[in-house]
């Protein structure tokens, strides 16, 4: 098993895109990239932490492989704003992947060229590729949010903007 760490705004929109595949074994909202070790949601939430909200996935690479995972997260994000996603907006909710060894690395690296010269976008891609640090976990009322609170979610979601994004630049 190998595991997959993605920052792209709100962790609670990053579950479900990931989850119930063949090869993926876990999805687990929590918070990476920062200088407080193991932060609140709270804590986080102001900004001041340095953390990200992201998402870490334990997946099989023989089942499915971390280009598909690439593959799933760029629709999910705005890879030229790095002031935070959709209506979530500071340093928590920044863009990035962080990879765990150097090939992915190096995919991480060529999929992020990709998005960069398909002309989908018209300003900079500007998300980050940057090496793993520290995932702590997100309390459990954050974990598959989206199925234990499915209105406040799709509520939520609805309000981001993110489902607009998406269909405008990803069709």
């Amino acid at each position: 098993m190998e595991k997959a760490t993605f920052a792209g705004g709100c962790f609670w929109c990053m579950v479900k895109p990931f989850e119930e595949m063949d090869g993926i074994i876990e999805v687990v909202s929590g918070y990476t990239g920062g200088h407080k070790e193991n932060p609140t949601y709270e804590q986080v939430k102001t900004g001041t932490t340095g953390h990200y909200e992201a998402v870490q996935i334990t997946y099989d690479p023989t089942i499915f492989p971390y280009e598909k995972l690439l593959d799933i997260y760029w629709p999910q994000v705005d890879p030229t704003d790095n002031g935070g996603q959709f209506h979530d907006r500071g340093p928590q909710y920044r863009p990035a992947v962080f990879y765990h060894n150097e090939k992915q690395k190096e995919l991480a690296e060529l999929s992020r060229k990709k998005i960069e010269t398909s002309g989908r976008f018209s300003k900079p891609v500007v998300t980050p590729i940057l090496p793993a640090a520290t995932f702590y976990p997100a309390e459990d009322y954050h974990q598959k949010f989206h199925k234990k609170n499915p209105k406040e979610y799709k509520e939520d979601r609805a309000k981001s903007g993110r489902d607009e994004f998406m269909t405008k630049h990803w069709g």
